[in-house]
């Protein structure tokens, strides 16, 4: 039934760990950089130059327009380097009910994808333009492109962006800025550690300053609102969207225009060290990124209109991390207030609260452990109204109807190194508590070099009306080699 589609919509994405992307942006810190604007690349031109850039590994290439002048970084202040890196990836997706089902269903997907990045650097700012090449869909997209300038303390930074914020290694409940593509999440969860490919750049205003030795203060603006990108048909469309977007009765569905200045959504975050503990605060006015409904009945039209909402909160949260008795310790906490604070409204989220913690260590015989589990805890639980269809002629019908008062998601990785740690044993697992499902991601990784080989796979498994369990007929093995330039 369309009532029961919005169960999608309290969808909490959690993830295996990633590649902490604070740690790529600490290392630009020191860099300078100049803007190249890229206004028009055509296909043939873009493919010789992906065939350039891959004989030359990481190229830097100096150009200097003053060298009488000296800059604060000890070169040239007109001194212009620019640099070109990327990868380019092969890999076969194969779903194991294909193969049962015959030859003529089994689909292998793109085989071929890649990664064109570039920058231009100066003492004084920097330009970055970072395409993605992926030819089942627009053969040339644009991951970020922007310009960062910092004189002095201060940072700077425009333009189309991935930011990440708090300390958790999966996706915590501070990570608000950048929605999420969910279409291909598990297949690239299977062989990457590093999934920040499947956050959506926004347009935004970055500014830091810091002060101190170890403490730092940031804004950021976002002039318009997206929301997360989940696949509506297709292998991975979930199976109550579907019930949202094909009703079993006709319906007029409306949606915003959430370009306008009234969807801006913005954030202020703090960050210290004291003693051996990292600490921040921020706090956060956005837009949930699952959507809402409401039904409204037009009398004597006999056709309802479903409205979709996407629900304005504030987040104020706080995170902290510390390495305890060895144990590379991490923590997150929130408090997301929405506009339903009484909890009887049936079209807005009722407010939350939102946690994660987390830790990694090696254990025993150089094995990895990293662990994280997040939850969210609605309040209001014993006002929100009913999920019954016939709820909806009545005014009762509640978006969170039905479901439990808790989302609990614990996702473990487990990784072991062998063979000068070129060759690395993974398996990871994502396990929905209340749902009592989960899915299972096992890998093989060979990297020597530049070249790395991955042999991977998704299994899942228990409730099929769950979040992951839905999926069970998905098992899909992989197999990738990805050069990295």
């Amino acid at each position: 039934m369309i009532i029961n589609s919005a169960r999608i919509l309290t969808y909490k994405f959690l993830t295996t760990n990633h590649t902490n992307h604070h740690e790529q942006e600490e290392k630009k810190e020191s860099v300078a950089s100049r803007v190249i604007v890229v206004r028009e690349v055509r296909g043939k031109f873009l493919f010789l130059l992906l065939l350039i850039a891959v004989s030359l590994p990481a190229q830097d290439f100096g150009f200097g327009f003053d060298d009488e002048e000296t800059g604060n970084s000890g070169g040239t202040a007109g001194s212009l380097n620019v640099s070109v890196s990327g990868e380019a990836a092969a890999s076969i997706v194969g779903y194991i009910n294909d193969f049962s089902d015959g030859i003529d269903q089994v689909r292998l997907g793109d085989i071929f994808t890649g990664k064109l990045n570039f920058s231009a650097q100066t003492s004084l700012a920097e330009g970055v333009i970072n395409l993605n090449l992926n030819p089942s869909s627009s053969p040339i997209g644009i991951d970020e492109a922007y310009v960062r300038v910092y004189p002095g303390s201060l940072d700077i930074t425009a333009g189309l962006r991935k930011l990440t914020w708090g300390k958790a290694d999966s996706f915590g409940p501070l990570d608000v800025i950048n929605p999420l593509d969910t279409s291909e999440i598990y297949t690239v969860m299977a062989d990457q550690s590093n999934l920040m490919g499947v956050k959506i750049a926004r347009p935004l205003v970055h500014i830091s300053f810091r002060f101190g030795q170890f403490s730092k203060v940031e804004g950021v603006f976002v002039p318009w609102f997206q929301p997360h990108r989940i696949a509506e048909t297709g292998r991975w469309a979930d199976s109550q969207m579907g019930l949202l977007t094909n009703p079993p009765m006709p319906v007029t569905i409306t949606e915003p225009d959430t370009t306008t200045l009234n969807y801006a959504q913005g954030g202020i975050r703090f960050t210290t060290t004291i003693g051996s503990s990292d600490i921040g605060a921020q706090y956060y006015y956005g837009r949930l990124p699952q959507p809402s409904v409401r039904f409204v009945f037009n009398p004597p039209d006999p056709t309802p209109q479903v409205d979709i909402l996407y629900n304005p909160y504030h987040q104020i949260g706080f995170d902290y991390a510390q390495v305890l008795f060895g144990f590379n310790t991490r923590a997150e906490l929130a408090a997301n207030i929405t506009e339903d604070l009484k909890g009887d409204d049936g079209s807005i989220y009722n407010p939350s609260i939102a946690w994660s913690l987390g830790f990694d260590r090696d254990i025993v015989w150089g094995i990895n452990l990293n662990l994280q589990i997040n939850e969210s805890i609605r309040l209001f639980h014993g006002k929100t109204g009913s999920d019954d269809p016939m709820s909806v002629m009545s005014g009762d019908f509640d978006i969170e109807g039905g479901l439990p008062l808790t989302n609990t998601r614990l996702t473990a990785t487990v990784s072991k190194k062998i063979f000068r740690d070129e060759l690395e044993l993974r398996t990871a697992v994502v396990w929905g508590m209340e749902d009592s499902d989960c899915v299972i991601m096992p890998a093989l990784i060979w990297t020597k070099d530049e070249i790395c080989f991955a042999f991977s796979g998704g299994f899942f498994a228990g409730n099929s009306e769950g979040q992951l369990g839905q999926y069970r007929d998905n098992h899909f093995l992989k197999v990738s080699c990805t050069y990295t330039f």
